[in-house]
């Protein structure tokens, strides 16, 4: 047995395993996630390159789907790991009435909303810049295309 560091009251070896499988799935997710960035600045860069030698709004029109896809994503993969630090959260308390090894995380739902989670300001940094990027982009297809009087 070892003891909680917020209080002398130990916890049982048994949820000591059962919180190595929790950080065990957090740090997947992570990397997941880490994966999905990487894979939306490749897209974007394509966009974005090919956006620079031929300025079309229709491209950049469909620059957003990556983006917004990849968003949603990374979404769900932020989400599933907040989820699970509030399992981690509820299995490392002295005492816990979490079922021993239990993976679900349904009862924390309502604590994470999905909504809070695409719009946090690690998704809204990364992802909104890219976006901002893209409506330049945007911006000035529609300006090269529209004919001026």
């Amino acid at each position: 047995m070892t003891a909680s560091p917020s209080s002398n009251i130990p916890i049982s070896d048994q949820q000591v395993k059962h919180l190595e499988f929790i950080q065990a799935i957090v740090t997947r997710l992570g990397n997941g996630s880490f994966l999905i960035k990487g894979w939306t600045l490749t897209a974007a860069g394509i966009f974005f390159a090919v956006l620079s030698k031929n300025l079309s709004w229709k491209i950049a029109v469909t620059g957003f789907m990556p983006i917004a896809g990849f968003w949603l994503l990374d979404s769900y993969y932020l989400r599933q790991e907040r989820l699970f630090r509030k399992l981690y959260d509820a299995v490392r308390q002295p005492g816990s009435t979490v079922e021993p090894f239990a993976m679900s995380v349904n009862s924390y739902h309502s604590a994470v909303p999905w909504v809070d989670v695409i719009k946090s300001h690690t998704m809204r940094n990364f992802y909104g810049t890219l976006a901002l990027v893209n409506i330049v982009f945007l911006v000035g297809g529609i300006v090269k295309d529209r004919p001026w009087c």
